[in-house]
This record gives C-alpha cells, sequence and structure tokens, in this order.
C-alpha cells in the first residue's frame, strides 16, 4: 500500500520529493545522537511534545481537512472524528497517563532471593521508523507517534505518497511542531521506502497490506528490529436471527459505508440467518438512504476511491446479476456507490480477498455453526463483528474465532476505544497499540532485581550437596 505512486485527484501523477539515502543517514545519525544525550527521558519533555502535537491538531486542521478531501473526498466533519479528534484524544490520554506509565512496577521476589525488591523498568527502545498508509494517512501516521513519543522515543515518519495532498501537509505539519533530531518526517516513494528500509532501526512500525507487511517484516529481521505490523484481512460480520435487525442493520453499513469503504477494519463481508436474511437487507438499504439520500454520490458525507486503480480493481467486484442495492460507478469522479450483493458464493471473486471499498457481499447461512466454519477458511481477520441477542451466541464466537479486535452489536469502534489495545493475530498482523498499549508497544520493560546487603545467606554458594534439602523447599 504505501510503496506505490500516488496520484493526485485527477488520477495524474504527482512529484513527490525523494529524500535520499545520505539524507537519511543524518537523520537517523542526528535522531541517534540526540536520544543517546538522554534529553527524551524526562516526563516534562515527554508532555511538552505531546501538548506540541495535540496544539498542531488544531492549528493545521484545515489545511489537513482540505488534503483529505482531495485525497478521499472526506469533509470537515469526517476529518475531524475520523483523524483530528482521534489524535487529539490520544495526546490527552496520554498526557493524563504518562505518569503512571514511566514509574517502575516494584514486587517482592520469592523468599530464595531475599532479600530484595524487584522491578519492571520502562525503556524507551530509539530510533522507530514509523510507516504509515493512505486510507487513514493523517490518523494512522500521528496517532502511534504518539505512543513512541510518550515512551521517550525518537522517530521517523513516513507517510504514503499514494494520499500526496495528506503527505506535504503531514510533513509541513512535523516539521513546524518538532526539531528534527527528535521527530522527523520522510516523503517519497519506492525509492525513499528502500533506502529506509535498508538502515537499521530499533523498531519498525508498520500499517498496510500483508504484501508490503512482508518486506517490511524482512527488513526488520535483517537487523533484529522490534516490529508492529498492523495489516487487514476479510473481518466478517455475523447476524443471527436473535439480533436487532434494525440497529444491525444501521451499524453494519456506517461500518461498511465509512471512509468509501478504504478501513481496513471494515465489514468485508456479511453472513447472516436464513430467516432474517431478506428483511435485513431490506434495512440495511433503508439506512443507507438515510444516512446518504437516495444519489449518495451527491451526499458530503460519503467520500471517494483514492484513486483510479483501487476504482478499477474495486468496480469489477461488482457481479451486476447479484445487486440487491446501489452498483453505480463513475471513473471520472471514482465514485461507487454503496451496494449490497446478495447470493454471493465462496468463490465468488467478491471473496477472495480483502474488498478495501463500499460494497457488501451477503451469504446466508442455515446456523451460527456455518458462518463460524465459512469464516475458517479465510486467514484470522484484523476484525469481527457478531449481531446477536444471545450470550451463548457471543461466547461461541469469542471461543472459536481467532481474531485481532472486534464488537459485539456494533462495528468500528472498537478503534476509538482507549481501553482496547488494537492489533491483528497471524495473517493481519502482530503487536497492538492505542491507550496504554502504544505506551508499552514501544518501550522495553527492563527486569531489574535491587537485592540487599543486609545479610547474604551461605546456600546461596557451593558447597551445594549439605543444603540441598533446604534449598529444594525454598525453590519448589
Amino acid at each position: 500500500m504505501p510503496f506505490e505512486t500516488s496520484p493526485t485527484s485527477s488520477g495524474h501523477a504527482r512529484a513527490v520529493p525523494e529524500t535520499e539515502a545520505s539524507r537519511i543517514e543524518e537523520i537517523r545519525a542526528a535522531q541517534l545522537k540526540f536520544f543517546k544525550s538522554g534529553a527524551t527521558l524526562t516526563r516534562a519533555f515527554r508532555e511538552e511534545q505531546l501538548r506540541a502535537l495535540s496544539s498542531a491538531m488544531e492549528k493545521f486542521e484545515s489545511k489537513i481537512a482540505a488534503a483529505l478531501f482531495e485525497d478521499l473526498g472526506k469533509n470537515a466533519a469526517q476529518t475531524y472524528i475520523t483523524e483530528v479528534g482521534l489524535v487529539k484524544a490520544d495526546c490527552s490520554r496520554a498526557i493524563k497517563r504518562l505518569a503512571g506509565w514511566m514509574k517502575p512496577r516494584a514486587g517482592l521476589p520469592g523468599i530464595a532471593l531475599a532479600p530484595a525488591i524487584t522491578h519492571r523498568v520502562p525503556q524507551p527502545l530509539g530510533l522507530n521508523l514509523i510507516i504509515a498508509p493512505w486510507n487513514y494517512p493523517v490518523q494512522l501516521a500521528l496517532a502511534p507517534l504518539v505512543g513512541a513519543i510518550a515512551a521517550g522515543n525518537v522517530a521517523v515518519v513516513k507517510p504514503s505518497e499514494v494520499s500526496a495532498a495528506s503527505s506535504e501537509v503531514i510533513a509541513e505539519l512535523i516539521a513546524d511542531t518538532f526539531a528534527p533530531e527528535h521527530i522527523a518526517c520522510v516523503t517519497g516513494g519506492v525509492e525513499t521506502s528502500t533506502h529506509l528500509l535498508a538502515v537499521r532501526w530499533d523498531h519498525l512500525f508498520f500499517t498496510g497490506g500483508p504484501v508490503v507487511g512482508k518486506i517490511v517484516a524482512h527488513a526488520a529481521a535483517e537487523h533484529f528490529s522490534r516490529l508492529t505490523l498492523e495489516l487487514g484481512g476479510k473481518s466478517p460480520t455475523i447476524v443471527t436471527a436473535t439480533a436487532n435487525l434494525e440497529v444491525a442493520a444501521k451499524r453494519i453499513m456506517f461500518g461498511k459505508c465509512t471512509n468509501a469503504g478504504q478501513t481496513c477494519i471494515a465489514p468485508d463481508y456479511l453472513l447472516v440467518e436464513r430467516s432474517v436474511h431478506d428483511e435485513l437487507l431490506t434495512r440495511m438499504a433503508t439506512a443507507v438512504k438515510g444516512f446518504y439520500g437516495e444519489d449518495p454520490s451527491q451526499a458530503s458525507d460519503y467520500g471517494r476511491i483514492i484513486n483510479d486503480r483501487h476504482f478499477e480493481r474495486i468496480a469489477k467486484l461488482i457481479d451486476a446479476d447479484k445487486v440487491f442495492m446501489g452498483g453505480q460507478t463513475d471513473a471520472a469522479t471514482r465514485y461507487i456507490a454503496p451496494t449490497i450483493l446478495r447470493d454471493v458464493g465462496v468463490d465468488d471473486a467478491v471473496m477472495q480477498s480483502e474488498i478495501f471499498g463500499p460494497i457488501l457481499p451477503v451469504i446466508a447461512v442455515d446456523d451460527l455453526d456455518e458462518a463460524i466454519a465459512l469464516i475458517e477458511r479465510h486467514p484470522n481477520p484484523l476484525a469481527l463483528y457478531l449481531f446477536t441477542g444471545e450470550r451463548k451466541d457471543e461466547k461461541k464466537v469469542l471461543d472459536r474465532v481467532s481474531f485481532g479486535d472486534g464488537c459485539v452489536n456494533q462495528t468500528l469502534i472498537q478503534f476509538a476505544d482507549h481501553n482496547v489495545p488494537f492489533g491483528g493475530i497471524g495473517h493481519s498482523g502482530t503487536g497492538a497499540y492505542h491507550g496504554d498499549a502504544s505506551f508499552w508497544t514501544f518501550s522495553h520493560v527492563k527486569g531489574v532485581v535491587r537485592a540487599s546487603n543486609m545479610f547474604d545467606m551461605s546456600l546461596r554458594y557451593p558447597p551445594f550437596e549439605k543444603n540441598m534439602g533446604l534449598i529444594r523447599r525454598l525453590i519448589g
């Protein structure tokens, strides 16, 4: 995802400045020197930088909104809800919780190690590279940065060249807010990304697709770098016969249509019990009309596909014979209507990979067991959504299905909950962030045992044989 040429809203290539390998190494050297100076270690410094980032989100909000409209057709309201507001909330929580996060956790060891006190000390990782995607270009570049700053790190942010207008604003915001030896932004295309991955970082944080994720993982392995991968997958939604269909319909279509479906945790396909299948589809069509009117192309809250290539890929997935609602496309404006496909088969093209667009294929199932069996045909999804009125259904799905995060009777909102670590499993990623998890993702927990000199047990030293009875009791 982040390594492709970026088009403008008109579909023509825009030149994005390239950063040469020598310049990248200069940035790394300056950041390493700054980190080793200890300047990032104090709570006061970290809080100051987090406040600066929060203020920058307000200062640049209008520029961010204009860029997101150019890249993705997002209006000002969506810009705040899905990008600016989330970063500000991350900053606010980090500032409030930072003292507690930084405090070493003390404990007592077993009696065999007494007298002593154990400590778990959070330590910043050092040099971090954050590679962001194009679908939520500002939020997914800067939310991980909050964790890096809170944990006392230095970082380079690489925004996606695909969302070119947003990339330019991110670079301007970072340059205006931070000293480059602390936080820097590097823009560019494939050559720049290749240079960045060729050098060593203490931690690589990548959000994007699994194909590029493998490239990043290989680069991390070459340098024994810590690695966080936030990927994607076909995130299923299940609706049982006991669900509140009116509420489910609205929440499913909200999750599918947000950002024109270009959301890694959007409902990718729908499995609905046969007895409520027709009623749910009717209610979902009604919900879309309530959101966007009779013609979503005229609705300011409905976005556009990022570029011509993705538009063409998504449009080809629409089987005209299976369209229940929507299906309209306009290549000139990269508009694809919210689309529901019914009577979809598991072997259809739309079921073979993540859609990443506003198409929702629907498959009727006889029961929950059949739904779970269908889900298990795909790799571990990043998200799962279950709509049901039965706790036993909830328990069955949570016990049997492996997925990153999800909701019961809702969609998307797990991403905005600071109490829920956000991350995938297996094919959908490794590691997690948000809230407390962001701090720990960018920290190493250093274990330290502080021993007392008040007395020194002789049984700790050879010869051991005469004390083995006592040693066994103390250890085991």
